[in-house]
């Protein structure tokens, strides 16, 4: 019974005991059980605590106990004052960073390309390489050792001064090695009366290994034979590996003291072979580099030799006319061979498409072109124009109809006449088929393939035995974009000064005041690298009195003003008399008082001129390549724009409020250079006509008389307020028809003048 009630008793507490118990018994098997020695005779004592200098060496196991007396410790401790000496915080390395991504990657250019020219032939036979190889290469420098004062327009020439052959050869390896080795895998040297076909060599280096040693030409025995190995004869030219160059750059001094002969590409032969163990080959890993012999007056068009139609290279070249014949051939044959592969692939494609799902119909045509663009929605669909021989119904200006004219009645004509001859090749010689004439129309740019046209001709069809009869035809046609190709430009900065030259008529002088206080806002008061110049135009009796009376004194006293208020700011000004003003004969003045790298902006004293514009002023001219004629915004007439409203007191780019007036010319940035070379090649014209003068103003100098880029682009940054011009009948009549319809477009909308109408005979009806 007592058991029993003991039982109950520590039931409830029996978990609890069991659970303390387990926890002793777990924590007692963790422990570390370790012998300590119990000595003091010092052994073990000394081991575990003092090192021989009385430091200690680390610390003590947590179950151990130091035998080490107080007092010991105490008298072997010697405290010690460490000095604190700050750290010297070293001058981190700047980090130099490539300008360009390809500099810092390793990335280089596959070839380059040097001709070896002449004084006497640059003008000649170096014009003609130039004009046959320049536009499907990179880079094409041309080496000779003198130069006449004329060099030729779009040639990178090098001169080294001195008409040696072995010299002239020594300086071009040398200026490569310094200018151009670290840019290029392979070098390209040829004679200029060498024709090369540069596709063919882009194509060649394309399949060679860049990291081999490589010398590859047309092989040559010395002359003499003594000398082992072949030299690569320069007639046919040869390539070189950027490895080859980089081995003999150590040597190439010793080449030039110890080796002697009498032509360059011997010289450079043994050069090569002696310090480079490496001779010229004409094949390597399966390619072979092949050439041809050209007879004297030989006809490129009766040359039917294998050998010469697979030529990479053509020599001797006698005349530049003959080198015109040959590119002509050579690129006849490659067009032919491209039209070739196309059907080739095309072939293939109609082929493979017989076993896909959805057979033939899953081959779009034309088969190799993208697949037309498929809408997502209503607004996406694209709208098909209508036109016919002489009109086309879709007009820029907002109109029906409009006449055929320019380049779209060129391309109008281009299509009609590849669709007549694609006909007469399908289906002759059973029958010849004559246009009557264009019935129906339509064109529409696609932009995931190009232009696609479909025509509905009525033909004249002549069968074998002469009879005829009319029939109406359809066909398509699609225009397929050709491969974007990046173009290179000269670089260019922002940092550029701005002359800004501002010409000023007796009507422009009540305009100064709001012209001086919108560019002091943005270029003054924000140091903008720009000066602004006046230029004060009197006529002839306004010129006489300009002592008494001159028509310009308020606005230099303005003027003045601003440079009292701007200690840092110049504002100076040029006065010219003239009957007719001429932008051309003000630029005469204008260019003899700056700088030949002067980078000019004309402009109107309507204009907004801010540092937006500027910047891109700066970045759209390029000195011997581009100018630049910015189209600007021009307001609507405000009474007309917001007839019965008060006008905003900034106007927004919306076409309700103004247009861009492309009928306006006046704006221009060019540097100087420029316009003295373009003034120079029309100075024979202007002896002849010196009313050229007035007639042609800057834009038309530069189409005309330049070989630059005429960059004339809508600008949202340059700003005009609407005011009616005063057009000069004494300038070209085109100069002033265009004033007269940069007027007429000024007024307003189309719909803005419809409503105006509408109104005003709603009113004379009442």
């Amino acid at each position: 019974m007592r058991f029993s009630m003991f039982i109950s008793l520590l039931r409830p507490i029996g978990p609890v005991i069991i659970g303390i118990s387990l926890g002793f018994t777990l924590s007692l098997l963790s422990v570390n059980w370790v012998e300590e020695s119990c000595s003091l005779n010092g052994k073990a004592s000394e081991e575990i605590s003092l090192s021989q200098d009385g430091n200690s060496k680390g610390a003590r196991r947590p179950n151990s106990i130091s035998t080490v007396k107080d007092g010991d410790a105490e008298e072997d401790f010697e405290p010690r004052i460490v000095p604190y000496k700050p750290v010297q915080q070293s001058k981190p390395n700047k980090l130099f960073r490539a300008k360009y991504i390809s500099t810092e990657l390793g990335i280089r250019e596959r070839l380059f390309v040097g001709i070896l020219t002449s004084k006497s032939t640059i003008n000649t036979l170096g014009v003609a390489v130039n004009r046959t190889i320049s536009h499907h290469l990179d880079t094409v420098v041309f080496f000779t050792g003198m130069r006449n004062r004329k060099v030729p327009h779009g040639m990178f020439l090098v001169t080294h001064g001195d008409e040696r052959l072995i010299w002239n050869m020594f300086q071009t390896i040398k200026y490569i090695l310094e200018h151009n080795i670290h840019e290029y895998d392979w070098f390209y040297l040829a004679q200029d009366d060498t024709y090369t076909e540069a596709d063919r060599i882009k194509q060649l280096v394309a399949h060679l290994s860049m990291d081999r040693e490589l010398y590859m030409g047309s092989p040559e025995e010395f002359i003499g034979g003594e000398m082992e190995g072949r030299y690569c004869y320069g007639g046919f030219g040869y390539i070189l590996s950027r490895a080859l160059l980089l081995r003999l750059k150590p040597f190439l001094e010793n080449c030039r003291n110890d080796i002697l002969s009498a032509r360059p590409d011997e010289w450079l032969g043994r050069c090569i072979i002696d310090y480079a163990n490496t001779n010229c080959v004409d094949e390597h890993e399966g390619l072979q580099y092949y050439h041809y012999e050209m007879g004297k007056n030989s006809d490129p068009s009766k040359e039917y030799n294998m050998q010469f139609k697979n030529a990479l290279t053509v020599h001797p070249v006698s005349d530049p006319e003959q080198m015109y014949r040959l590119h002509k051939h050579f690129t006849e044959i490659e067009l032919q061979r491209t039209y070739d592969e196309i059907e080739k692939l095309q072939a293939e494609i109609k082929n493979v498409s017989e076993v896909a799902y959805d057979g033939n119909r899953s081959a779009q045509w034309p088969i190799g072109i993208n697949p037309p663009f498929e809408p997502k929605s209503r607004f996406e669909v694209l709208r098909w124009d209508y036109f016919t021989e002489e009109q086309v119904y879709s007009c820029i200006d907002g109109f029906p109809k409009c006449e055929l004219r320019g380049i779209d009645r060129l391309d109008v004509d281009d299509v009609i006449e590849i669709a007549m001859g694609e006909l007469n090749k399908k289906y002759k010689p059973v029958l010849h088929l004559k246009k009557q004439q264009l019935i129906n129309g339509y064109r529409r740019f696609d932009p995931t393939r190009g232009m696609e046209y479909t025509l509905d001709l009525q033909l004249e069809v002549v069968n074998q035995k002469g009879h005829s009869r009319s029939i109406t035809k359809r066909v398509h046609l699609v225009r397929p974009l050709s491969r974007i190709e990046i173009i290179p430009m000269p670089y260019v900065t922002e940092a550029t000064r701005v002359h800004i030259i501002l010409p000023l008529n007796v009507q422009d002088r009540d305009y100064v005041n709001h012209f001086l206080e919108v560019f002091a806002a943005n270029s003054f008061e924000t140091s903008e690298n720009a000066i602004l110049t006046f230029l004060f135009i009197y006529d002839p009796f306004e010129a006489r009195q300009v002592n008494q009376n001159d028509i310009f004194a308020s606005v230099k006293t303005q003027i003045n003003a601003y440079e009292r208020k701007y200690p840092t700011v110049k504002i100076p000004w040029i006065s010219v008399k003239t009957e007719t003003p001429s932008q051309i004969k003000f630029m005469d003045i204008i260019s003899k008082k700056h700088p030949v790298d002067t980078l000019f902006f004309i402009t109107n004293v309507n204009t907004n001129v801010n540092s937006e514009f500027l910047n891109r002023c700066r970045m759209n001219s390029i000195n011997n390549w581009q100018v630049f004629f910015p189209i600007h915004f021009q307001d609507y007439n405000p009474d007309i724009a917001f007839h019965n409203q008060e006008p905003p007191p900034a106007v927004d780019l919306v076409k309700d409020a103004g247009h861009f007036d492309r009928s306006s010319f006046e704006e221009a940035c060019f540097y100087n250079t420029d316009y003295m070379a373009t003034r120079t090649r029309m100075a024979s014209d202007v002896q002849e006509n010196e009313e050229i003068l007035e007639t042609l103003d800057i834009y038309d100098m530069f189409v005309r008389y330049s070989t630059l880029h005429v960059f004339r682009a809508v600008e949202p940054a340059l700003h005009q307020k609407y005011r009616y011009q005063a057009c000069n009948p004494r300038l070209s009549e085109d100069i002033y028809h265009r004033c007269v319809q940069s007027n007429l477009d000024g007024l307003g909308a189309r719909s803005q003048l419809a409503m105006l109408l509408f109104e005003q005979e709603q009113g004379n009806s009442t």
